[in-house]
């Protein structure tokens, strides 16, 4: 049920004050009917009474002409007080829905006993240029609910409908949408900006095409046509309605839609921009980070990303795990000062350099240093933090570069977690200071966590300490699944965010976990082969060997021809010898090194060619391949799918 509001500083509904006598009106009402002040006064003042008993004509005449005065200021003080109210509602809105609502609630019952909404669909944003046709869309409906509708009850019940202000009057619902027609009626209305009566002429063609074919206001209604034009264009328009046991419209109430209407429009536009910015700023956020991240083989990932809050969904934090040559896989975390949108392009660019400098494969304190350049060339105040580390599942072991990022914890398979001690670094953008490296072990079975600093200082408490309930937390997850096994990867990083209390949200929260499976030696053979003739015949036969051991005959054809043509591609142009290895996973991976650092390119061989078809054969027959240039040579590498 809607019900009466109340007029600000504890006053009785203006809807429900004291009859006053009212000038002339825009159409008179039933006689029988009392007529009511749009939006009434006070009461007469009590010391009117004490006039004289038996007052002269002059008298009389004065007395009546001051009532009056009295009575109209009242009234339009009143008018001020509610337009003012009613503005502030309007304006409390953040989004579309609630100013619209905010119009509404606002409107219905103090100014009228029922309200439409129409608004441009699609409604135009900024500058940009509407679309054609013109076409309304009924957006909101509200009105004063009658009598015997008070005692419904749940959904149905709360449900608001569209104005029926008198069901005997025949009044239908207004359609959903209504085309405007170039140079008819209701464009010139909305031409025109300023509200007009409905009983106006241009009103009396406008409402039937705004309402829709065979709907019009019933007899004895009153109703104002209100146009919402925002900061470039009309957007909408606002239809306000009142029943016939209700005092007419006056012309004064005509300045009162016009501002609840350019209220209303302006902030829908300022709604409809705010729209646009978070939508751009969901899709930056969600470009700058991965989509998914890579399945390399011998490690398992996992991420998160919090923003600080729903009202600033970007900043500078940001994650990353890129594979390498040689099975081997980057992880990167880094963070950005500030959480502003030019925080998030500058991660961007940073983001995309480290990918750059991690496809050259250089070592993780080399990637620091350039990224430190980078960002000095953005700007002298771009400041970011960044943990680089580089696992490879061969050697089980993970080396680590810092630049004046918190340190990774290690959760050992046991359920000890361990904080990494890892030289501290300089923060990228200071420059000219030096990076260090560290290789640690990196046993099957742990768990690395590199996370920003969102995650662990708030203002509640500093980064070792928070540091430390991070590791307290990790200990105490693993211990839920005992010795032997480690907890599961997503259910961690849920686990770990849940740490976060009420007041622990005041930066951007990035988290990227990896579970170190690893390669077993008994899964990788690794040989030498010297540039030669006879390289790609011993390839043949070491890798049937190989595939032999590990019960892979099946696929020992495809294997033996994909290795013999990559092979003799290396050893064409290579001057020192050549690297052949097999890992064996959940698929078979082969990778052929050598010291040229051209990549092949695959081509389309004529007829009247000898070679040049070893790369067709290998895009035909792998599951996958590739070539990746390194900083002492490249890596050719294929894979293929295990029975």
């Amino acid at each position: 049920m809607t019900e009466h509001p109340t007029s600000h500083e504890g006053r009785q509904p203006l809807a429900a004050r004291p009859q006053e006598r009212a000038r002339p009106r825009q159409q008179e009402g039933p006689p029988a009917v009392a007529a009511t002040a749009a939006i009434p006064g006070p009461s007469p003042v009590p010391g009117a009474a004490a006039q004289s008993a038996v007052p002269g004509p002059a008298t009389a005449e004065s007395a009546a002409s001051a009532a009056d005065a009295q009575a109209a200021a009242r009234r339009e003080g009143d008018r001020l007080r509610f337009v003012g109210a009613a503005t502030r509602r309007i304006a409390r809105g953040i989004d579309l829905d609630e100013i619209v609502l905010g119009l509404c609630r606002a409107s219905v019952p103090t100014f009228s006993d029922a309200i439409l909404v129409y608004l441009r669909d699609p409604l135009p944003v900024g500058d940009e240029r509407p679309v054609t046709p013109f076409v309304l869309r009924l957006r909101r409906t509200d009105r004063l609910r009658n009598a015997d509708e008070e005692s419904e009850s749940g959904p149905e019940g709360e449900r608001l409908r569209l104005p029926v202000t008198d069901p005997q009057a025949g009044l239908m619902p207004a359609a959903d949408l209504c085309e405007i027609q170039a140079g008819g009626a209701l464009a010139e209305v909305l031409r025109g900006v300023r509200p007009v009566f409905g009983d106006s002429a241009a009103a009396r063609v406008a409402l039937p095409e705004l309402l829709g074919a065979g709907r019009a206001v019933p007899t004895g209604h009153r109703a104002i046509l209100a146009p919402l034009r925002g900061r470039r264009r009309v957007i909408g328009a606002a239809v306000f309605l009142r029943g016939t046991d209700r005092a007419p419209f006056e012309a004064n109430d005509l300045l009162v839609a016009a501002q609840l209407a350019t209220h209303t429009a302006l902030g829908i536009d300022k709604a409809v921009l705010y729209g646009r910015e978070a939508y751009i700023a969901d899709e930056l956020q969600r470009t700058m980070l991965p989509d998914s991240l890579p399945q390399p083989t011998g490690v398992r990932l996992a991420s998160r990303y919090l923003p600080a809050a729903e009202t600033a969904r970007v900043g500078g934090d940001w994650y990353d795990a890129i594979p390498l040559p040689g099975s081997r896989v980057a992880l990167v975390v880094g963070d950005v000062m500030g959480h502003s949108m030019t925080s998030a392009a500058i991660m961007g660019q940073l983001r995309t350099t480290a990918q750059t400098l991690a496809g050259l494969d250089l070592p993780p304190q080399e990637v620091l240093h350039h990224l430190d350049e980078q960002a000095q060339r953005l700007g002298s105040d771009r400041m970011a933090t960044c943990m680089y580390a580089v696992y490879d599942p061969v050697a089980h072991r993970i080396t680590i570069a810092n630049a004046g990022h918190p340190p990774p914890v290690l959760l050992h398979l046991g359920g000890r977690a361990e904080v990494l001690r890892v030289p501290p670094g300089a923060p990228i953008g200071v420059g000219g200071v030096d990076f260090e490296a560290v290789e640690l072990d990196a046993p099957a079975g742990a768990t690395l966590l590199l996370y920003t600093d969102g995650l662990v200082e708030s203002r509640m408490r500093d980064v070792w300490t928070g540091i430390e309930i991070l590791r307290e937390r990790l200990a105490a997850t693993a211990q839920l699944t005992g010795p032997d096994h480690s907890p599961p990867l997503e259910a961690l990083c849920d686990d770990v965010l849940d740490m976060l209390g009420p007041g622990d949200r005041d930066d951007d929260i990035a988290l990227l976990a990896a579970r170190f499976d690893g390669i077993a030696p008994s899964d990788v053979a690794y040989w030498f082969l010297e540039p030669e003739d006879a390289a790609p015949g011993r390839a043949r036969r070491l890798a049937r060997r190989a595939l032999s051991r590990w019960g892979l005959d099946d696929i020992s054809d495809e294997v033996e021809l994909l290795v013999s043509e990559v092979v003799t591609n290396a050893v064409r142009y290579a001057e020192r010898p050549v690297t052949l290895r097999l890992l064996r996973t959940d698929i078979l991976r082969c990778e052929v090194g050598d010291d040229a650092p051209q990549l092949p390119r695959q081509r389309r061989a004529r007829e009247t060619d000898e070679g040049g078809r070893g790369l067709f054969l290998v895009n035909r027959l792998a599951r996958r391949w590739g070539a990746t240039r390194l900083s002492t040579g490249k890596v050719v590498w294929f894979e293929m799918a295990t029975p």
